[in-house]
């Protein structure tokens, strides 16, 4: 049974957002990753497609997800495999989110270019 220490966490930074692993494949052997997101007020990642569906939590701030709508503290979305998603920070509080998903899931753009697995979800 893997316990995963705070100590061991990976912090990824991406021009759009930060985003720390608590478990995935790599770290701690799950199935299932599980990430923290924090985005700045206003940030803004790209629109993208995940072969795996993933489960938002927001922790702090809030978030619009397109097309979904927006989502404040507390609230969750499920993000179907497939379906293109785009997440925007709260303007004004920014953007603090639990997240998980299979540790398998490759990132495609719009364009049909494969990004792969993220290195926080690996």
């Amino acid at each position: 049974m893997p316990v995963v220490r705070r100590a061991a966490r990976r912090t990824h930074e991406t021009p759009n957002a930060v985003m720390t692993t608590l478990a995935s494949p790599t770290l701690g052997g799950a199935a299932h990753s599980v990430w923290q997101v924090r985005m700045r007020p206003g940030q803004e990642g790209p629109a993208h497609v995940m072969d795996g569906e993933q489960v938002w939590t927001v922790l702090e701030g809030g978030m619009t997800v397109e097309p979904l709508g927006t989502l404040g503290p507390g609230d969750t979305a499920v993000l179907r495999a497939g379906e293109e998603r785009r997440i925007v920070a709260d303007p004004e509080a920014g953007l603090s989110a639990l997240v998980t998903g299979p540790g398998t899931a490759r990132a495609v753009l719009p364009d049909g270019t494969d990004r792969g697995v993220p290195d926080w979800i690996a």
